[in-house]
């Protein structure tokens, strides 16, 4: 009865333990995560980092291309699932957001939205118009321009873009796909995928392991990564 009682106890004791360190565990990740972001009146999530543009694209790229970064658009719209996706997972990520912030200007637009858009080759028209010029279908949808105006070329912009993903990627893709259009990886590895595959060998023979599919980038991730 005596030795019953002790394992008994000494169960509780060590279920206790494991609970604790699973919260504990829990609590110190997301502590380590962004804020949730905020939903506007439009549905559209909020960063308060994206661009505040006047919708010129021209004159945000040329802006973008003093500050030494390049331009990124990201189509979303209202109750998309993987536009929220996005929003919660990848861009509470520390690591993601400042390398964005630091490498690149982004202006977020409305697949189905009013509001009046300079093209790059100067047609004026509303997003959801702009949406249709472009052939925008899904979100979200991330579209990379080249470093410079004398790039676009004064064509429109789905004729000057160097890069787009439709859909949404998971943390590892996602944080690698604008290294890619930073590093203009795209030049010698069209396939982003193939190119990819290079980053995965490179991690793998320093000894970093990653999971594609997790909602988080490998732990340990190198600063040259």
């Amino acid at each position: 009865m005596l030795i019953e009682k002790f394992f008994k106890k000494y169960l509780l004791a060590a279920i206790f333990s494991l609970v604790s360190v699973t919260f504990s565990t829990n609590a110190w990740s997301d502590s380590h995560l962004l804020p949730v972001p905020l939903t506007g009146e439009d549905g559209m999530h909020e960063q308060a980092w994206f661009h505040e543009s006047f919708l010129d694209l021209s004159e945000d790229l040329t802006e973008a291309a003093s500050n030494g970064k390049r331009l990124v658009i990201i189509w979303e719209q209202r109750g998309c699932p993987y536009c929220k996706r996005m929003h919660e997972v990848n861009l509470r990520i520390p690591r993601i957001v400042n390398s964005i912030k630091d490498n690149f200007t982004v202006i977020q637009l409305n697949l189905w939205g009013d509001r009046e858009v300079t093209d790059f080759d100067g047609e004026v028209l509303k997003e959801k118009d702009l949406a249709n010029k472009w052939g925008v279908l899904f979100t979200p949808t991330l579209i990379f321009y080249p470093e410079n105006m004398e790039k676009v070329g004064g064509k429109a912009g789905k004729d000057s873009e160097v890069l787009r993903i439709p859909g949404y990627f998971k943390p590892f893709h996602f944080y690698f796909l604008f290294k890619y259009a930073r590093t203009n990886g795209y030049e010698q590895e069209p396939n982003f995928q193939r190119w990819l595959g290079g980053i995965g060998e490179k991690l793998s023979a320093a000894g970093i392991k990653y999971d594609l599919y997790a909602d988080e980038l490998p732990p340990g991730l190198p600063p040259e990564f």
